[in-house]
């Protein structure tokens, strides 16, 4: 049954009715107040958010893939995500893909009647496989190629997670997961760029950050299995292996290059006794978790006296 009254973002916000006739400098103290609300809706949703994390984690452990499926602002977000997972934490750049209604044009240019094309995205969905993870990011709850995709999704095996701004979403049944981030009335009626678009990417942000931690992809705090592709990243990269261990930049240099450019090889020679062979194998036995290849070689070396981030 169609819903009358609609989503919540479609809702008039009884705080903003006048904010066409404020100063400049009020409308955007209303809009930004209204921003603030965000980060304790997502907040509020963490618990089903660590249940999607589980999910896409045990996924990728298993060497299934990610799929994130969208439209409009929803979906441009959902494709920001997936570009950043493989420079921030070296993924391989197919195993988390983003599906956009409309396709790459629709990153720049407006394709709202791509949203309604449910056979688009069940076409998108073919690519899924048994065991991979469909996400589906819709701040209506309700976007027809989203449903699509997850109704394909869940027909080729997958499990499925529903991100949206509405805890009623009418593609929930469709989720084995529902992350609902209830961020309420727009600051402008329906316009989802605004709440509902900073608790997607609030939420999105999160959900990869922790997987990639759940499968190791950090050391610490520090990014271990970032690309550094630039010279900016490359001295990260040295930066990073002397906060890790305290060894001074040309130790870390050295053993980096030693290493062949892998900076868990390299991070793991400086905290163990091991050379970079040996630190490899012991990495490819903990399926690169850095505690654990440490723990099969030696106890970490200590940091200098004092240091607070040595673990």
């Amino acid at each position: 049954m169609t819903r009358m009254d609609g989503p919540p973002t479609e809702a008039r916000n009884p705080r903003t009715v006048a904010i066409d006739e404020l100063p400049t400098l009020d409308v955007l103290r209303l809009l930004s107040a209204e921003d603030a609300t965000v980060p304790a809706a997502v907040a509020a949703a963490l618990p089903r958010l660590a249940d999607a994390v589980d999910l896409v984690t045990a996924a990728l452990a298993a060497d299934r893939r990610l799929h994130y499926f969208g439209a409009g602002t929803s979906g441009r977000l959902a494709v920001l995500d997936a570009a950043e997972v493989r420079p921030t934490f070296g993924l391989a750049a197919d195993r988390v893909v983003a599906h956009l209604a409309g396709g790459e044009r629709a990153m720049t240019h407006s394709s709202e009647s791509a949203e309604d094309d449910v056979a688009a995205g069940a076409a998108a969905a073919a690519e899924l496989s048994d065991g991979d993870v469909a996400v589906g990011v819709t701040a209506s709850g309700r976007t027809p190629y989203v449903g699509g995709a997850l109704r394909a999704g869940r027909e080729r095996g997958a499990r499925t997670v529903l991100v949206s701004a509405d805890p009623r979403a009418a593609l929930a049944p469709l989720a084995d997961v529902h992350v609902a981030v209830d961020t309420g009335p727009e600051a402008i009626t329906g316009s989802t760029r605004l709440k509902a678009g900073t608790a997607a990417k609030l939420v999105l942000n999160s959900l990869s950050t922790a997987v990639m931690i759940r499968l190791g992809r950090t050391y610490s705090n520090l990014m271990i299995d970032m690309v550094a592709s630039n010279d900016k990243l490359r001295g990260r990269q040295v930066r990073m292996l002397a906060q890790a261990t305290g060894a001074d930049p040309d130790a870390c240099r050295e053993a980096l290059t030693a290493a062949a450019g892998d900076p868990k090889v390299a991070l793991v020679t400086l905290l163990s006794p091991a050379g970079p062979e040996d630190a490899r194998r012991a990495l490819a036995d903990a399926r690169g978790m850095v505690r654990n290849a440490l723990r099969a070689l030696a106890p970490p070396a200590p940091g200098p006296a004092g240091d607070p981030y040595q673990r």
